[in-house]
C-alpha cells in the first residue's frame, strides 16, 4: 500500500497548507492511530489522522479535478451561507466530487474563479510566496488622474501596509468612466476594491480575467469547464510544482 508523508495528506484534505501541517505536527499535536508522529512520519489512506483530537478525512487515491468558473456578480464565495445569499456551489452542483474554491472574488466581483479537491495545489496558489499574478478588468469612476494612475502602480497603503507594486494600464476612456487593466501579485481581501478607493476612484465593475497562465477567454457568466492539461501544465509550472 503507498504511504505518504503525514503533512502531504493533511495538505491534500484541504485541511492547511503543508507548511501549517508541519508546523502542527512539530507542536505534537497531530496524532496517527490514536500515537503521536514526528516530521517525516507516513501513512496510508487506511490510517486515522487527528489533530487536536479531531479525525482528519483524507483523500481517497483518486483523480484530482481542476475546474475554472466563470462567477457571476451576486455571488459569494463560500461552501455555504447562513444568510441564504447565493453561493459558487450552485452553479457546479453538477459535479460528483466534492470541490472547493481556490481563494476568493467577493459578492459584486466577477470573472475567473478556480475550484480543486487537491488542497496541496489550492494552497500553492494562495500562498503568498508564490507571487502568482491575477489580473482584473476594472471600470472606475469618474475619471483617472496621472497621478493616481502611478500610485496605484507603485503600491498603497491598504489596511496599514503598502501594496506591491502593480502594473495599471488605461483601455479605454469615456466621459465619466476609465476602464482599467491592473494586474497585482498578491490575494489580499478585497484589493483591487480598497487600492482604487486608497486613491479616490470608485470601482463600477470588476472582472478578473486570468490567474498565473489561466485566462477566462470566452467562457460563459456562470458556467464552467476543466482545465486542459496545458492549462494544468502551465499553472503548475508558474508555481514551481512539478507535473
Amino acid at each position: 500500500m503507498e504511504k505518504l508523508r503525514i503533512q502531504k495528506m493533511i495538505a491534500d484534505s484541504g485541511y492547511c497548507s503543508r507548511r501549517k501541517a508541519e508546523a502542527l505536527i512539530s507542536q505534537g499535536r497531530v496524532k496517527l492511530n490514536g500515537r503521536p508522529i514526528k516530521l517525516g512520519d507516513k501513512c496510508g489512506f487506511k490510517d486515522i489522522i487527528t489533530i487536536d483530537g479531531e479525525r482528519i478525512y483524507m483523500p481517497k487515491k483518486k483523480n484530482f479535478i481542476y475546474i475554472m468558473l466563470n462567477k457571476p456578480r451576486g455571488y459569494v464565495t463560500t461552501v455555504s451561507d447562513e444568510l441564504d445569499r447565493r453561493c459558487v456551489m450552485d452553479l457546479i452542483s453538477d459535479i460528483e466530487e466534492r470541490v472547493y474554491p481556490v481563494g476568493r472574488l467577493d459578492r459584486n466581483s466577477e470573472g475567473l474563479l478556480l475550484f480543486t479537491n487537491d488542497g496541496e495545489f489550492a494552497n500553492s496558489i494562495m500562498h503568498p510566496s508564490r507571487h502568482i499574478s491575477k489580473t482584473y478588468r476594472v471600470t472606475v469612476r469618474p475619471d483617472i488622474s496621472d497621478e493616481q494612475l502611478v500610485r496605484l502602480s507603485e503600491g498603497v497603503e491598504i489596511d496599514g501596509r503598502k501594496t506591491l507594486p502593480a502594473n495599471v494600464v488605461v483601455k479605454e476612456k469615456q466621459q465619466g468612466r476609465v476602464v482599467l487593466m491592473i494586474t497585482i501579485k498578491e490575494g489580499r481581501n478585497r484589493q483591487i476594491r480598497k487600492m482604487c478607493e486608497a486613491v479616490g476612484l470608485e470601482v463600477a465593475r470588476l472582472r478578473r480575467i486570468s490567474v498565473g497562465p489561466l485566462k477566462l477567454g470566452m467562457l460563459k457568466p456562470g458556467t464552467w469547464r476543466e482545465l486542459t492539461a496545458e492549462e494544468l501544465r502551465a499553472i503548475r509550472n508558474a508555481i514551481g510544482k512539478e507535473n
